[in-house]
This record gives C-alpha cells, sequence and structure tokens, in this order.
C-alpha cells in the first residue's frame, strides 16, 4: 500500500509466494469470468499467458505459423471450455500448458500422417530409423509425459518451482529472481542443479 515500508527479515521471502499466489488467484477469476462469456477476461487472459505458451508450441512444433494456429486453437478451447476448469485441482497456466501441449501433440501426430501418406502416394519406401533410435518429430507418449511429470515432482520444491517458472512460465532468470526476491546467482545455481537431476532421472527412467 502507498506509503508502506516492507518489513525486513523472514518475511521478505515470501514475497514471491504471495507474488505467483495473487496471480493464481487472479487468473481462476478471469476464467471464471470467461465461462461467464466474459471477452475483456478472455483478452486479459490472453496478454497474460498468450508469450509463453507460444514459446512453448514454437519448440515443440519447429514451426511459427504451427505454434500461432495452436495458440488461436488452445484460446478457442479456453473460451469454451474455461468452465470446466477446477482451481482444486491445478493452477490456471498450468491448465492452459496442458491444452496447448495437446494440441501440439495433436500437430505433430497429423503431420506425421501427412508425411507418411505423401511417401504412399510417392511409392517410395521410407528408410528405416536405426535400430533403437526414435524418430526425431515422434511426439511424446503418454507415458513419456507422465515419466517427466514424475521425475520433476520428485525434484527439491525451490528447484522445481524455479525449473517450472523459467519452462512453463516463460520468465527469465532476472525475472524468477525478483518474483522469488532471491539473488540472481542463486536462481541459476537452482535451474542448473535441477536440469542435472532432470536428466539423470529421465536417463533412468527412458
Amino acid at each position: 500500500m502507498a506509503g508502506s515500508v516492507a518489513p525486513a527479515g523472514p518475511r521478505s521471502g515470501s514475497a514471491g509466494k504471495t507474488i505467483m499466489q495473487d496471480m493464481r488467484e487472479s487468473q481462476a477469476e478471469l476464467l471464471r469470468r470467461i465461462a461467464a462469456q466474459d471477452r475483456e477476461a478472455l483478452h486479459e487472459f490472453y496478454d497474460q499467458t498468450a508469450r509463453p505458451l507460444f514459446s512453448i508450441a514454437c519448440r515443440m512444433l519447429g514451426n511459427v505459423a504451427d505454434a500461432e494456429d495452436v495458440i488461436q486453437e488452445v484460446f478457442v478451447q479456453i473460451w469454451t471450455k474455461a468452465g470446466k476448469f477446477d482451481a482444486e485441482k491445478g493452477q490456471p497456466f498450468h491448465w492452459a500448458l496442458a491444452l496447448t501441449r495437446n494440441r501440439c501433440i495433436d500437430g505433430l501426430r497429423a503431420r506425421q500422417r501427412r508425411s507418411r501418406i505423401m511417401v504412399e502416394m510417392d511409392g517410395e519406401p521410407e528408410l528405416a530409423p536405426a535400430e533403437g533410435a526414435a524418430p526425431v518429430d515422434a511426439p511424446l507418449t503418454e507415458n513419456d509425459i507422465a515419466v517427466i511429470q514424475a521425475v520433476v515432482n520428485d525434484l527439491p520444491k525451490d528447484q522445481r518451482q524455479a525449473i517450472e517458472m523459467a519452462f512453463f512460465g516463460g520468465l527469465t532468470h532476472q525475472e524468477i529472481a525478483e518474483t522469488l526476491n532471491e539473488p540472481l546467482g542463486t536462481i541459476k545455481a537452482r535451474i542448473r542443479r535441477g536440469m542435472l537431476k532432470l536428466r539423470e532421472g529421465l536417463r533412468t527412467y527412458l
């Protein structure tokens, strides 16, 4: 509030949690308004989430135009399905992220189907991949996604939070440091340790 001074000491460490909690509650309220067909709420939710969702779609699809199509489809889904969001079971951004991932996976599968059809029409046999190698554009299976989520959930809370904010929230290291009220070096080291643990965990399971 105006004129107030943030106290030093233990309470300052909770600033990041308060900001994230306020954001989740605000976005949950936006989804409730979207469910009531409030277009202004949809615009606000788009402004808050479209950039990181688009970035993730680009990484999954490797194509800007396809990613743009996916984001358009995702926000149509958000408009029509916002009433199904349950704030007790998850966070608004993670719900939108799941919609985006599913759309991307559908797109990758459709791309593979188109590729097979073109090969069949041309009468050219597909080159057999090296033994044990996965196709370059192969989408993640449900089992792959479950394994990755399990490994992420096994990370220490501080590492998991930083990685989710970076890769799912689309925040920079500096933005994460400011949000969590932590030194930039601490955040970088936390993400680095978490990524090493992720790599080891996925090497074990996949």
